[in-house]
């Protein structure tokens, strides 16, 4: 079920209508889980059976952590959910290209090997694995115990309803933000419809519909002819002009359902934390990677990066800690080298700016700002050509036809929507960079643009598509 269809408009209606009565008030958790389970299950039964085992894993283990007080006995229990959890997403997401690695060496894998090649990825998996494992480790390290309503952490029953509705919450269910636990569990209390924050909810739905409907629907028509073969036929400039369109339809189609996920948390009385700060005003690599998919950035860093040294053991080691990082950020999203490549190029391109940042820092005049800008942006929009040519020889041929294709005559059609889609955002991140500089400029244009935003919802909306993010 899908944030623009009209049966998940139809659910969240009921389960407001019913989560908000009085009598229902003692009942909001298993009022959400419900909904959450009939959310992922739409059109797809055996959806719910997956995240049911995904909710035991990370109960048992969890609850195991919390309540006892054998050291050994608390980092065994976390080993295994951590285990499991990723067990169970490798199975889904890496199974078929191992099945296939196996079958070109002649290796006989039986009927093991036939099922890991029949699997297809769930929807959402690769997020909810990743809060699994992030409330476990935190359980491990005792910030739920500290944090999470004192006693009540040790009782079975409520932790396994604050385990489910952590793990199944659907506005983050199929692609985010990602949570963490011990953010996540303090928030669990009774819930009253007098405080919700309507006009940020409103804001936030209609920024979030305008940046997917809009932006990114209208893109993807023009983006589309970037797949092999039809990139042979454009110009050089043509599909410069395709790239960046790309640039601007990933964005606004990841951001937007972000921003829709946390429209609806506040709607049912949870904050879940910003994924997307206006990226692309970026003038290093390293403020990119602090502004984009901020929920995975973050996971990466307190999961991984400081588990193993961060900065802290010397330059060699904190270039190979970015390096594994990126390589392994690079993973999450897909098992094929196109994936595993763009790992390698954002750890590359972080490595080599390292030893530069202060100096790059201290470079605030308007022209050099301009000019880390551009660099920034380019090379960042380059890299998202692995994610729209999943095979590496298409890339490799939209690379090509970019070197050679001068000679062919522009399409000027194509230029020109692409930039009349592209340039909101560019407004979008220009008006950041304004408000923060003059705070009346937000009051003064902020409520006719979200009533443009609007308008444009409703006249200029592009033919519905899944969710770019869906697919990891």
């Amino acid at each position: 079920m899908s944030f623009v269809s009209v049966e998940f408009i139809l659910l969240l209606s009921i389960t407001l209508t019913i989560y908000y009565l009085p009598p229902c008030r003692k009942w909001q958790p298993l009022i959400l889980i419900t909904a959450s389970f009939v959310f992922y299950g739409y059109g797809k039964h055996y959806r719910p059976l997956l995240l049911g085992f995904c909710v035991l894993i990370n109960f048992l283990a969890g609850y195991s952590c919390l309540a006892s007080q054998n050291r050994r006995l608390r980092v065994s229990s976390a080993l295994t959910g951590v285990a499991c959890n990723l067990l169970t997403l490798a199975s889904f997401k890496y199974g078929r290209e191992l099945a296939q690695v196996l079958g070109s060496h002649n290796v006989s894998v039986g009927e093991v090997g036939s099922i890991l090649g029949d699997l297809t990825l769930p929807i959402g998996l690769s997020f909810f694995t990743l809060q699994g494992i992030s409330l476990v480790v935190d359980a491990l390290r005792n910030k739920i115990n500290r944090r999470f309503q004192g006693e009540e952490t040790k009782g079975l029953l409520a932790h396994g309803t604050a385990t489910a509705l952590f793990t199944v919450f659907f506005p983050t269910l199929l692609s985010g933000p990602i949570m963490k636990g011990h953010e996540f569990m303090p928030q669990i209390s009774a819930k009253y419809f007098r405080d919700i924050d309507w006009v940020q909810c409103v804001k936030g739905l209609i920024l979030g519909y305008f940046l997917k409907m809009v932006i990114a629907d209208n893109l993807k028509d023009q983006t589309f002819w970037m797949d092999y073969p039809y990139h042979l036929g454009f110009s050089s400039i043509t599909l410069l002009t395709m790239l960046l369109g790309y640039s601007i339809q990933i964005f606004a189609d990841f951001a937007g359902y972000s921003l829709i996920a946390i429209a609806l948390a506040r709607l049912l009385g949870y904050e879940v934390p910003v994924n997307f700060n206006f990226p692309y005003v970026s003038t290093t690599f390293s403020e990119f990677w602090r502004r984009w998919h901020i929920a995975l950035s973050t996971w990466l860093r307190d999961y991984l990066y400081f588990p193993l040294g961060g900065n802290r053991k010397g330059s060699l080691r904190t270039y190979f800690n970015l390096f594994v990082v990126m390589i392994l950020g690079g993973l999450w999203h897909g098992s094929t080298w196109n994936y595993v490549l763009w790992g390698v190029y954002h750890g590359t391109l972080l490595i080599l700016e390292r030893p530069f940042r202060d100096r790059l820092d201290d470079l605030r005049r308007p022209c050099f700002n301009l000019l880390k800008w551009v660099v920034v942006f380019s090379l960042v929009s380059f890299g998202w050509l692995f994610f729209k040519l999943t095979d590496f020889r298409h890339a490799l041929s939209f690379v090509n036809a970019l070197r050679t294709n001068t000679w062919i005559a522009n399409d000027m059609q194509k230029i020109q929507w692409i930039l009349v889609y592209c340039m909101p955002v560019g407004l979008y991140h220009l008006f950041y960079l304004a408000r923060e500089r003059s705070r009346a400029l937000s009051i003064i244009a902020g409520d006719w643009l979200y009533a443009l935003m609007l308008f444009a919802i409703i006249c200029c909306s592009g033919n519905t598509s899944t969710f770019i993010y869906f697919q990891f």
